[in-house]
């Protein structure tokens, strides 16, 4: 009953059996039981490696199963096989959590993802993906301008987006996946903000565009340049930029960047890819970026992440419409039962306090 959920925070947590071992004072051996089922840890070892594994003991005992299908890493082959388990050990954590919520509902209370309506059968080019992007702008009515919250635009479409924290050196950007039979995108908790947002619309473009590619094109560069339209279409660069230009001042750019979300050199492609400079002008500014380490780190303040509001709202939502405990609520959201108390603190007082005589 326990050996499968243990072995998964262990490996959430990037901890070898010898090494939880050594925080809970247990033997490995013990570890391995443990996870085979061979024996049931006491209630004293289940409170232990709740701590060791920074989890609730509640973890240990939940009903819900979910299920990870179909996953497709986006940078894949550089990440270790002890990486690959802990990030997919982590989502699964997450969307038990993010189902069980969904339980409480009477009636499921946000939409299931599905493809829009009206996109192109078919991607012959590149160059199509203009085209297909403002498709999937019109179907979900966000006209040409920037968008301000991506995370917020997908969520609202019924995608689950998640983020796992993992080791900067890892290389792992993000994944889309299937869990019971509803696609998410999982992202690295460590890039800034215009990087996170190119890789959501990236693995966007994995789920919009699947079958529709003709053969020859390449799916990593078609999601790049999904992503690239999507974030700020041919127009925008246009109207931003000028129609064709010889030479562009990576400064220009800056200002871009904070208000699209899309990192300056993100906008250095955007003009190639629609004409507005020339392959010399892009090679030249490419080669300036890396010569100044702007590939690393772009000048300026880096663009805040978008923060997942979506679990939090419904978890608030089910507390408020008596569906869940305050036990229940914190359980969820992996805090304590005070630090939910606080955080639904309103003036000073609680959300209890705050309905006190209501009724009365």
């Amino acid at each position: 009953m326990f050996g499968e959920r243990i072995k998964r925070a262990r490996q959430a947590a990037g901890l070898s059996q010898q090494a939880l071992a050594q925080r809970v004072e247990l033997s490995a051996m013990a570890i391995s039981k443990f996870e085979n089922d061979a024996i049931t840890p006491t209630s004293t070892n289940l409170i232990r490696l709740a701590k060791a594994l920074n989890t609730r003991v509640e973890f240990f005992l939940r009903p819900t199963r979910v299920a990870l299908t179909h996953i497709e890493y986006r940078k894949q082959s550089s990440l270790r096989q002890r990486d690959l388990a802990r990030i997919e050990a982590d989502l699964l954590e997450q969307a038990e959590r993010f189902f069980e919520l969904l339980s409480f509902f009477p009636e499921r209370p946000i939409p299931s993802f599905s493809v829009p309506d009206g996109l192109p059968a078919r991607v012959d080019s590149l160059d199509d993906l203009e085209n297909f992007a403002l498709k999937v702008r019109e179907a979900w009515h966000l006209g040409t301008q920037a968008i301000p919250d991506l995370t917020e635009v997908l969520e609202s479409q019924g995608l689950f987006v998640f983020s796992t924290p993992i080791d900067e050196k890892s290389r792992f950007d993000g994944l889309t996946a299937t869990i019971n039979g509803a696609p998410i995108i999982a992202l690295a908790q460590h890039p800034p903000g215009d990087r996170q947002r190119f890789t959501m619309a990236h693995e966007l473009g994995h789920l919009l565009l699947d079958g529709r590619l003709a053969e020859g094109v390449d799916l990593e560069k078609a999601c790049d340049r999904f992503a690239g339209a999507l974030l700020v279409p041919a127009s925008t660069v246009r109207a931003a930029l000028g129609r064709a230009r010889r030479r562009i001042e990576p400064y220009e750019l800056l200002p871009l960047k904070q208000e699209h979300g899309l990192s300056m050199m993100s906008w250095v492609f955007r003009a190639h890819d629609v004409g507005v400079i020339p392959t010399a002008t892009k090679d030249i500014l490419f080669k300036l970026f890396r010569k100044q380490g702007w590939h690393l780190q772009e000048p300026g303040l880096a663009l805040a992440r978008e923060p997942h509001r979506l679990f939090e709202r419904l978890v608030f939502r089910a507390l408020a419409e008596d569906l869940i405990s305050m036990g229940k609520a914190a359980e969820l959201m992996q805090i304590s039962t005070s630090a939910l108390r606080s955080s639904l603190a309103l003036k000073g007082l609680s959300f209890e306090e705050q309905n006190e005589g209501v009724d009365q």
